[in-house]
């Protein structure tokens, strides 16, 4: 089987997001939805995830799943808003326990917050298996990135978030907190183990001027021409590169409203009693290890 595959992009935040669709039985999934986000305003939208919401309607599709990667610290999540327009249940790794513990005590979250991923509708473990209609798929932990990230392998494709991106970008950033690049590097080989032919699906480009955005290459040829771990380059070589190159990286422009938003699996904050949610800026709370 075959599955269906559409990609959204974003060049706001420079995210891909996608629907895997059955072709027999209509039913899909939804990976890494956007959530548009105006930090000057305060105001969010819903221009990106409409674009996925109209595919879905257009097809004739039935949501069964919205899969998150991780807790994304470059752009708010949309799967709340699509699981009230779509159904589907909206899933992450276990690990995600560990991130909101973290950023449960950075921001002072509210007492009704609970650290124990029960915003979330299932929360798969590593090597987990599910269906998207008469799809197979599996649940990866790739750690490295966050404590947390997850790649979904999908009918001999994988949806890999942020721990690889296109060969000529390389890797994500290790420097969150949680995040480790000697992890990240084993969990990158993780997935040049599958089979050459695999496609790989990454969830952010930041492309060089000299070709447009992607967002679709192979197991081959990440092995072959990936700038930060490709075939040849060691563990104790990236970890040195990784290292050295996030400590020159500026903080995400969105981290701060984005990780308090998707904790919650995508839900804005309580409203205050004038019924507005308010988003939490901590001041010089963060220790400069610790800032990502």
């Amino acid at each position: 089987m075959s599955s269906l595959v559409q990609a959204f992009f974003d060049s706001q935040t420079a995210t891909v997001s996608y629907v895997v669709a059955c072709p027999t039985t209509r039913a899909a999934a939804i990976v890494d939805p956007v959530l548009d986000f105006d930090f000057k305003s305060g105001h969010t939208d819903t221009h990106s995830a409409d674009k996925i919401l109209a595919c879905i309607l257009e097809q004739g599709y039935q949501v069964e799943w919205i899969l998150e990667t991780h807790a994304h610290a470059d752009h708010l999540s949309g799967a709340r808003y699509l699981q009230q327009k779509l159904g589907g249940r909206i899933a992450i790794g276990e690990r995600i326990r560990e991130v909101q513990a973290t950023f449960k005590k950075l921001y002072n979250l509210e007492r009704g917050f609970l650290p124990d991923g029960s915003q979330f509708d299932h929360l798969f473990k590593d090597g987990e298996r599910f269906k998207i209609g008469q799809i197979e798929a599996t649940a990866m932990l790739v750690p490295g990135h966050t404590p947390a990230d997850m790649a979904y392998l999908i009918d001999g494709a994988v949806f890999v978030g942020d721990t690889l991106f296109m060969p000529d970008v390389g890797s994500a950033r290790a420097d969150f907190p949680g995040g480790d690049a000697r992890v990240l590097y084993r969990s990158m080989k993780r997935i040049l183990d599958l089979p050459p032919q695999t496609q790989i699906y990454v969830c952010h480009d930041y492309p060089p001027q000299t070709r447009a955005p992607g967002w679709v290459t192979t197991v081959a040829k990440q092995r072959a021409a990936n700038i930060h771990v490709r075939d040849g380059i060691s563990e104790d070589e990236f970890v040195r590169m990784r290292t050295a190159r996030d400590a020159t990286l500026d903080v995400p422009t969105l981290i701060l409203p984005a990780i308090q938003v998707n904790v919650r699996a995508g839900q804005l904050p309580p409203e205050d009693d004038n019924g507005v949610s308010y988003l939490r800026i901590p001041l010089n709370a963060l220790k400069p290890r610790d800032q990502p």
